[in-house]
């Protein structure tokens, strides 16, 4: 079997992450790295077991024409420039959230990429994560009827610590409602299957990074938000978001109500140890079902996602080997953005934002 080779620009965090769920899958080898930071692609060598061709830039990989796929997952204001050398390979692609930083990048990218001839897939694994799969099927089943009201809570621990510490800032990341949140926006979305039309949020920088300074400034990245995103369809969902909660044993929690019941899970925090997830469905007349979702331990080690990671990397390689459409598209990465940089707007301008604002 002919192996997917793919190429990491980006060599933090997440590709660390994927480097560990793609050396679960047989069908694909991590061959080449790029990053200016050296101590990072050290950490990815490790992680890998064997020497691979490391570059400083990306534009020295795609010169070398080494790889089938581009994982891009280098910091997010970075996108826009790589996403424009990328796609001029016309290899397949898998962006990291966010897409961009801003709409209009994303929406740059959207046209720069029209009939794209492969895979361009924008990362949101959070659909990919067991119970939240098995959570997503039974409301597109419409075992609770029309669905009417969504909504998602996230308690969770402060961004982590990165190189340069770019993600202490706004003008890097988009603001914590896109370089964070775009998960859920993709979510609401996609569990909803109706576009957004407007958007309303509250939020602060209340806890987090308020005695740190980089260079004579302070971090201006929000640690806690409500946010009410209003669809076409009459939906309407809230997220839930705090950022100096720890000590939770859930991080994400789900609830869904339609016309004529209510399903709700959760997914565990990583330092909960808990490998199962009940996904739980009452409805109004007094009926209810309760169903347990395990993780292999094994899928779970490799990554801080539920699992997710391996999960949108079988659907991804499935995609590359079949000559799919993407499940996941730059279209679905571009609204995730779009409703971010709108709930951005919203605790800025104190008033309900329409995307048509955001998207012009």
């Amino acid at each position: 079997m002919e192996k997917i080779k793919y190429g990491i620009i980006g060599a933090g965090t997440m590709a660390r992450e994927h480097i560990l769920n793609l050396s679960l899958i047989d069908e694909a080898e991590v061959v080449a790295l790029s990053d200016p930071h050296e101590e990072s692609l050290k950490q990815c060598q490790e992680l890998l077991k064997k020497e691979v061709v490391c570059f400083k830039n990306h534009q020295d990989l795609i010169k070398k024409n080494l790889v089938d796929v581009y994982i891009i997952s280098s910091p997010n204001f970075t996108h826009i420039q790589i996403l424009k050398d990328v796609i001029q390979t016309k290899k397949h692609i898998l962006v990291e959230k966010p897409l961009c930083t801003k709409t209009k990048d994303c929406l740059e990218i959207e046209k720069l990429t029209k009939d794209y001839p492969s895979v361009f897939w924008t990362a949101m694994e959070y659909r990919y994560m067991p119970p939240v799969s098995k959570f997503i099927k039974e409301i597109h089943n419409k075992t609770i009827g029309d669905l009417k009201t969504l909504t998602i809570r996230e308690h969770r621990f402060p961004f982590l610590k990165k190189v340069n510490d770019w993600n202490r800032f706004e003008k890097n990341t988009g603001g914590t409602l896109v370089e964070k949140c775009c998960h859920f926006f993709d979510l609401m979305r996609f569990i909803v299957k109706s576009e957004p039309v407007s958007v309303y949020a509250s939020g602060g920088q209340d806890v987090n990074h308020l005695d740190e300074e980089y260079d004579g400034k302070k971090p201006d990245i929000i640690d806690n938000a409500y946010v009410i995103v209003n669809f076409e369809n009459g939906s309407r969902s809230m997220l839930e978001l705090c950022m100096f909660a720890e000590n939770s044993e859930m991080q994400e929690e789900l609830t869904a109500t339609g016309n004529i019941g209510k399903i709700e899970t959760s997914v565990p925090s990583n330092e909960s140890g808990k490998t199962t997830s009940d996904v739980r469905i009452g409805m109004r007349d007094g009926k209810t079902k309760q169903e347990s979702i395990s993780v292999d331990p094994k899928i779970l080690e490799a990554g801080h996602h539920h699992g997710s990671t391996y999960y949108e990397h079988l659907a991804f390689i499935n995609a590359v080997k079949n000559k799919l459409k993407p499940e996941v598209s730059l279209n679905d990465g571009l609204i995730a953005v779009a409703v971010g940089e709108a709930a951005e707007t919203s605790i800025k301008l104190g008033r309900v934002v329409k995307l048509n604002e955001i998207i012009t």
